[in-house]
């Protein structure tokens, strides 16, 4: 049972240690200390974490890698973002936001700081033609769903997850308010991928590469461990788009890169090197 809570006029931080965020949460932003970031060989420097975001972009440079665009190479940098690497002077540089991924692209004579993981995506489909079509009403419903994911995911992952695996209280009202809506947003995928194969259409676009780090892995019980309360398996059509995406080679290459969590075969903390897929990690992959 929780005590009713009156806001005070003027709202001020009371630091806390409760919460499993609560040593790097701060109500302004800037660097809190001087930390150069390392630069690599390739023309992308990624600098991220293996989480639904950071995924995003590991598995469109992964899925440009395949398609021959060898100026997709890309060192990704793990960010520790518990120990508070995004507040790193080098990092606040690329991102103000101190959010992961943040993205340097040195290929032209200037390099080009990218952040915010759907306009990410979208420099790299434009940079290199693919994955967001040209067609004026493709194109249109490609960014609206890419939009989609963009304004939806805080819901699910700010809250949602937040108070349902992460938050030092279990608040029923909380916890009833965000699983109504996360309920919702995948309702509105299994309406949509009733109708087509993607999310944009016939073909798979940086819409699919946005949502299927949240969603599909919402959809397959991967997700703050909320899929049997979420009742996930309800919504079919979520579950065959899921199933189809994560079965693609560079999906299953681009969402272990960076990551932290785990069985240790399926985490490549940082990939500097196609070669750094190495043969168990390869074997896993398969699996």
């Amino acid at each position: 049972m929780t005590t009713e809570y009156t806001p005070p006029a003027v709202w001020t931080w009371i630091k806390t240690t409760e919460g499993r965020f609560a040593n790097i949460n701060r109500p302004i932003a800037g660097p809190t200390h001087d930390k150069e970031l390392p630069v690599g060989k390739h023309p992308m420097q990624l600098y991220s974490l293996g989480t639904p975001n950071g995924q995003k972009v590991t598995i469109m440079l992964e899925e440009l890698l395949a398609l021959g665009h060898a100026g997709a190479e890309y060192d990704a940098w793990l960010i520790k973002i518990g120990q508070g690497d995004q507040f790193g002077s080098g990092f606040v540089e690329i991102n103000p936001n101190s959010k992961i991924p943040a993205l340097l692209d040195r290929s032209g004579p200037k390099p080009i700081r990218v952040f915010e993981s759907g306009a990410i995506l979208m420099h790299l489909a434009e940079k290199f033609g693919e994955f967001l079509p040209t067609e004026p009403a493709a194109r249109a419903e490609t960014l609206s769903w890419l939009f989609w994911q963009m304004g939806s995911a805080p819901y699910l992952g700010g809250g949602f997850g937040h108070f349902y695996a992460y938050a030092p209280v279990k608040i029923e009202y909380a916890i009833d308010r965000f699983a109504m809506e996360t309920k919702r947003q995948l309702d509105v995928l299994d309406r949509r991928l009733a109708e087509t194969a993607y999310l944009a259409g016939d073909d798979y676009t940086i819409a699919d590469i946005a949502v299927w780090p949240w969603y599909g892995a919402l959809a397959k019980g991967l997700l703050y461990g909320g899929g049997e309360f979420l009742s996930v398996q309800d919504y079919k059509n979520v579950q065959r788009w899921a199933d189809q995406i994560g079965a693609r080679p560079a999906v299953r290459r681009g969402r272990i890169v960076n990551r932290l969590q785990g069985e240790p075969s399926a985490q490549l903390h940082e990939r500097h090197d196609a070669s750094d897929f190495d043969l168990r990690t390869q074997d896993k992959l398969q699996g």
